[in-house]
């Protein structure tokens, strides 16, 4: 091998020796000029988009905690009743008119708006078959949305049925049909206490109810 041949590979290999495996400038993280100054003058403005995400998720979140208050506004409301001949429950019932006075004037003193209706001859009862065959007509029903106070009151009157229904409104459950109630004086009267006189269970009648007093 000549000595010129020896020095060219000779600085072949040096070369590659020497080749640097990494570079010694490194990208700068910080921002130059107008772009520094955009920063610092609006931070808000890389959370832009994160903001925006979460803007949205609480809309939503709104919405879906709005739906079981609509839901509950729309179902059916569900009604309690005990019933009777028109005479049992208005004219021979010595403590009913009491019992019914006593809670309005409880409601009252409370400030509560009272939740039991009187309904003569109620629509509501073509749903039972089996009840309205036992009554005697015109029927008369204490209808509550108060379930366990109407059970109370089915153990105080005794003579009576009891029952529930659903409805969609208050009106569509205490509907009923308009009828005159005659109710016969006793041709004598023992009881220390007068007699109750024809209308008493006008206070109690739904709105917009008419029956004729004799």
């Amino acid at each position: 091998m000549s000595a010129s041949t020896a020095l060219n590979l000779g600085s072949l290999c040096s070369s590659v020796v020497n080749f640097p495996t990494h570079y010694s400038h490194k990208p700068s993280l910080l921002l130059h000029g107008t772009q520094s100054q955009q920063f610092l003058a609006s931070p808000n403005t890389v959370l832009k988009g994160f903001n925006g995400s979460r803007n949205m998720k609480s809309a939503v979140a709104a919405i879906d905690s709005s739906d079981p208050a609509e839901k509950q506004e729309t179902e059916r409301k569900k009604y309690y009743f005990l019933v009777a001949n028109a005479k049992f429950m208005l004219d021979e019932e010595e403590h009913f008119q009491e019992q019914l006075f006593e809670r309005l004037r409880l409601f009252g003193e409370r400030g509560k708006e009272h939740d039991f209706w009187l309904v003569i001859e109620p629509k509501f009862l073509d749903k039972f078959p089996n009840i309205t065959k036992r009554l005697k007509r015109p029927a008369v029903a204490l209808v509550s949305t108060n379930g366990p106070w109407i059970t109370f009151m089915k153990l105080r009157l005794d003579r009576v049925l009891q029952e529930s229904f659903d409805a969609d409104s208050t009106e569509e459950a205490l509907a009923c049909s308009p009828v005159n109630l005659e109710f016969e004086k006793p041709e004598k009267w023992t009881a220390p206490y007068p007699k109750y006189e024809s209308g008493w269970w006008e206070p109690f009648l739904p709105p917009g109810s008419q029956t004729s007093k004799v």
